[in-house]
């Protein structure tokens, strides 16, 4: 048996006309489930040895305090992109989103500067790869961060990794630690004594050379050439093409 149906009924709300939601943007990373990449993992956990071959050089050969190479930019970005390249290489390896684009483009970014440092502001009179009283070790380790480690992380960012993930309001944001360096730089060269050996650790910085007004200019040129490879990095990360979609 089923209970009588009652009589009066309790009024029921109004049914609501056809509700159109608004239209929402799902992040790619969201719904697409990234696959495993064993050899770029591989490719990439072989530059991060690279970076800390060349570091690793540079601290036994400096004949000085470690703190004195770990001054160098150029050996701090080289632990900053073999760190990015190990968090990188264990994303591949283990099918995991990548790393956020800024991030992996400050890395890129400031070991290409510091490459084309190098190699366009050498170091007074002497050749490009080699000082007068370098060794073979440190020859070697120059060509490696200045050199061999820039082209490698060029080659993974543009063979294996997806475009558009720069972007222009990044440029100012990575300018920040060149800035911090500069300070450093500077403060650096006024706390040791005045005749004390990489005083200044890059000869367009000299202060004791040059005085702080061809310094500053300097530096302001460097920032401003800076600036321009940040953005010609976030160009050329918008045209290049996708290397992970296949041609139909």
């Amino acid at each position: 048996m089923t209970a009588p149906i009652p009589r009066d009924l309790p009024d029921l709300p109004p049914i609501p006309g056809h509700v159109v939601l608004p239209p929402t943007v799902v992040p790619a990373r969201a719904v697409l489930i990234p696959a495993r990449r064993r050899l770029v993992a591989v490719y990439r956990g072989a530059i991060a040895l690279l970076a800390l071959t060349g570091v690793t050089i540079e601290l036994l050969t400096a004949g000085g305090p470690p703190t004195t190479p770990l001054s160098h930019f150029t050996v701090q970005s080289g632990i900053l992109l073999a760190l990015v390249m190990l968090a990188s290489a264990r994303c591949s390896w283990s099918a995991h989103h990548p790393l956020p684009g800024a991030l992996a483009g400050a890395a890129l970014f400031y070991v290409v500067a510091a490459g084309l440092v190098q190699h366009l502001v050498p170091a007074g009179e002497s050749p490009l790869f080699t000082a007068p009283d370098a060794t073979s070790w440190q020859t070697a380790a120059t060509q490696i961060l200045h050199t061999a480690v820039p082209v490698a992380a060029a080659l993974d960012w543009l063979l294996f990794t997806a475009p558009g993930r720069l972007h222009l309001r990044q440029a100012p944001v990575w300018l920040l630690y060149p800035l911090a360096y500069l300070a450093f730089s500077l403060t650096r060269g006024e706390l040791l004594p005045s005749g004390a050996q990489d005083r200044y650790l890059y000869p367009f910085l000299d202060v004791g050379r040059h005085g702080y007004k061809i310094v500053l200019g300097n530096a302001l040129l460097v920032g401003l050439a800076l600036y321009a490879l940040a953005v010609l990095l976030v160009a050329l990360d918008h045209a290049r093409p996708n290397p992970h979609r296949r041609p139909r």
